[in-house]
């Protein structure tokens, strides 16, 4: 068996495959390629897509898809029971489509499925994560003077804040919530807290305005892969007033920034040693 052909990086949201799994435990259907984009087990920062899959007229919901792994002694494993990290050798690699309500007994593998995304959540979860990219991008920019010390940078050339201190980040509809780790490390590594929280408000206004700049800029926005499987690399990349940007990224985005009313950003150091970022994207009319 061969890793899951996945065509969401170009913004496919129909496709056919060949029922490769039934698992009716897990209550998954495996197919051999598929437009669903689905969640990382290990960095689960974006919802897996929902949609249909369709066999000889059978209509099946499904509720999300999820990454599962093949062992090379024939053990599948699915989402968080997964026991190893995506790529690992020994492995194959595989798009899990969860079926809300169990499988029929009249599907079994071999089959031909028609599958559909739900567009609409789709988009919604892609302008989140682009939103959250831009949001991590206008932070590093907005923190680089309380940097005593020279870090990694970031692909604008600030210092790597994002890199340094994000601990969760988790996309949801037009938004996504960020959680930075301001402890020991981060100061050792030349950061100013105490300078950051005496201007917390600034800060906030010099990303809510990078942002603003760069949304009208309607620039365009894609994902580049490696190859069509589900672990080949893949990349974002945005152009900006300043420059195309771009890094690593599993998940699905916008396909220009004119996709976007506005997207600003809400600050919380009500713990002084965790920041939350809170993004929100209003998409254009």
């Amino acid at each position: 068996m061969q890793p899951t052909r996945v065509s969401f990086p170009d913004g496919s949201l129909t496709g056919e495959g060949e029922v490769l799994i039934v698992d009716r435990d897990s209550a998954v259907i495996v197919v051999d390629a598929t437009p669903f984009h689905p969640v990382d087990h290990t960095w689960p920062d974006q919802p897996g897509d929902s949609g249909t899959l369709t066999v000889d007229g059978i209509r099946l919901e499904v509720s999300e898809a999820v990454m599962a792994a093949l062992s090379d002694e024939g053990e599948l494993f699915v989402a968080g029971d997964i026991p190893v990290k995506r790529g690992a050798a020994g492995w194959t690699w595989l798009v899990a489509h969860r079926i809300d309500g169990g499988i029929p007994e009249e599907i079994a593998h071999g089959v031909t499925a028609a599958l559909a995304v739900d567009g609409e959540r789709r988009a919604e979860l892609s302008r989140g994560h682009t939103a959250c990219h831009l949001a991590s991008l206008a932070l590093d920019a907005a923190l680089a003077d309380l940097w005593r010390k020279e870090i990694a940078v970031d692909p604008l050339g600030h210092p790597d804040f994002e890199g340094r201190a994000n601990q969760t980040s988790r996309i949801h509809a037009d938004g996504s919530v960020d959680e930075y780790r301001l402890g020991k490390s981060l100061r050792k590594a030349g950061f100013d807290p105490e300078g950051f929280a005496e201007t917390l408000a600034a800060r906030e206004a010099r990303i809510d305005e990078l942002l603003a700049e760069w949304v009208a800029s309607g620039g365009a926005s894609r994902v580049d892969a490696d190859g069509p499987s589900i672990i080949d690399r893949r990349f974002w990349r945005c152009e900006l007033p300043e420059g195309e940007v771009g890094f690593l990224c599993g998940g699905t985005h916008a396909h220009s920034l004119a996709e976007f009313a506005s997207i600003t950003v809400s600050l919380d150091l009500t713990d002084p040693q965790l920041l939350v970022m809170t993004t929100t994207a209003v998409p254009a009319g």
